[in-house]
């Protein structure tokens, strides 16, 4: 098992060092981000993610991401083109900084949400989401691994099913894609409202 995370932490590119970022300058710079993410990074839609306690080098990961266009999004690409890494790692450290609001798990998919999360699917190699994203969600700052308790369950099945559907493609290695196209359609469901409520 400790082979298997180092050789996602080193595929993913997580093991080098990150630059640090300053949280109090990326809280300046982050009054674009509140349009769809909000002030504290608790966005209230369902679509747009949460970035509060993601983790700072999952975040800077997906900001660098966006702005080379390895993970495809339009409307962040435009929103980070005049920035530099220094002020991507201030606004990782901000949002990394705050705390993330939770929600509710829809009740009738708690069961097989639950047991994906916590045990995985072994007739179809699905492992437990917790092995990489801790078993309150808090994921591994560390090895670069977010936060997913309390995030948005549409959020998090729109990534699951982007990953399934092999297009979201930065994730190096290919751990996600390998996952998520293992897992059936109401397993991604229960899973994601099951991560809404997680914390």
């Amino acid at each position: 098992m400790k082979k298997l995370a180092i050789s996602l932490m080193l595929s993913l590119g997580l093991v080098v060092g990150a630059q640090a970022g300053d949280a109090a300058s990326g809280q300046k710079i982050s009054g674009a981000c509140a349009a769809c993410h909000s002030k504290d990074g608790n966005s209230a839609a369902p679509s747009f993610p949460k970035l509060a306690g993601l983790g700072e080098k999952y975040l800077l990961k997906q900001l660098k991401d966006f702005k080379s266009g390895n993970r495809k999004d339009p409307v962040m690409a435009g929103q980070l083109a005049a920035l530099n890494e220094t002020q991507m790692a201030d606004l990782a450290a901000y949002f990394a900084s705050q705390t993330r609001t939770v929600g509710y798990a829809a009740k009738d998919k708690v069961a097989l949400g639950e047991k994906i999360f916590r045990a995985g699917n072994r007739a179809t190699g699905v492992p437990a989401c917790l092995a990489c994203h801790g078993a309150k969600g808090e994921g591994m700052s560390a090895a670069g691994f977010p936060a997913l308790g309390g995030q948005h369950g549409g959020y998090v099945k729109a990534q699951l099913v982007k990953f399934q559907e092999d297009k979201r493609t930065n994730d190096a290695s290919k751990v996600m894609r390998d996952i998520a196209g293992r897992m059936s359609n109401k397993e991604i469901d229960a899973v994601s409202a099951y991560i809404q409520g997680l914390h």
